[in-house]
């Protein structure tokens, strides 16, 4: 599974953590601000989670809602070309899932949403990615390079859920973005990760991965 979404990735060591940095609040959820060049907002939690560490809910892409079972069957965008996907609304022009099928934008409300794989590719460029530890929990420690910016989020190694059955939880991760792959009637980019690797990539859209929520 991992090795479909983080192929040409970026070893990286790593430390034990200090507090979690936290820059404001909107309609209820802490945010961070990590000096991006697009000026972006990270969540300091995954949907679904109340704290950092937390895994959180897990969504199949497309869909706002938890499942008993992640499968072929019961996906609602899994089958669908991207010029589909569209015409139903459930994408926009630009690739990006509309609110009503956003994870973020339905649970969280107001001004959060799904990042984009553009948004998570200015995230590995922009940030110093560090495999850490916090209250027991494995994943990656996301640090501002901007001098005098000590903010920094954590991604948590929540694996991802096929079936009724959890994989890889401690050992790595699987965040979706909201953008479809266009070159294929089954996928969409997400983040993927595990202690020596990290990278976006395409995942089937059927699978439940978790969701971090961003805002402007």
């Amino acid at each position: 599974m991992i090795k479909r979404i983080i192929a040409s990735l970026v070893v990286l060591l790593g430390i034990q953590c200090s507090a979690q940095s936290v820059s404001g609040k909107i309609d209820g959820y802490d945010y961070v601000d990590l000096g991006l060049p697009s000026g972006l907002k990270w969540a300091t939690m995954n949907v679904g989670a109340s704290s950092p560490e937390e895994c959180g809910d897990y969504f199949a892409w497309g869909e706002v809602k938890t499942k008993d079972s992640y499968n072929l069957d019961n996906s609602i965008t899994l089958r669908e070309t991207p010029s589909k996907l569209e015409s139903a609304s459930i994408i926009g022009k630009d690739g990006n899932l509309t609110a009503q099928y956003d994870a973020a934008s339905q649970n969280w409300g107001g001004k959060w949403r799904m990042p984009t794989k553009a948004e998570f590719d200015e995230l590995f460029k922009n940030c110093t990615w560090t495999w850490t530890s916090i209250g027991g929990v494995n994943g990656y420690k996301v640090s501002s390079k901007v001098a005098g910016n000590n903010n920094w989020i954590f991604l948590p190694a929540a694996g991802y859920r096929n079936g009724t059955s959890s994989d890889g939880v401690g050992s790595y991760g699987l965040y979706w973005s909201s953008t479809v792959n266009e070159s294929t009637s089954n996928g969409a980019y997400g983040l993927g990760f595990d202690s020596s690797r990290k990278g976006t990539g395409n995942d089937s859209r059927d699978y439940g991965h978790t969701v971090r929520p961003v805002t402007e």
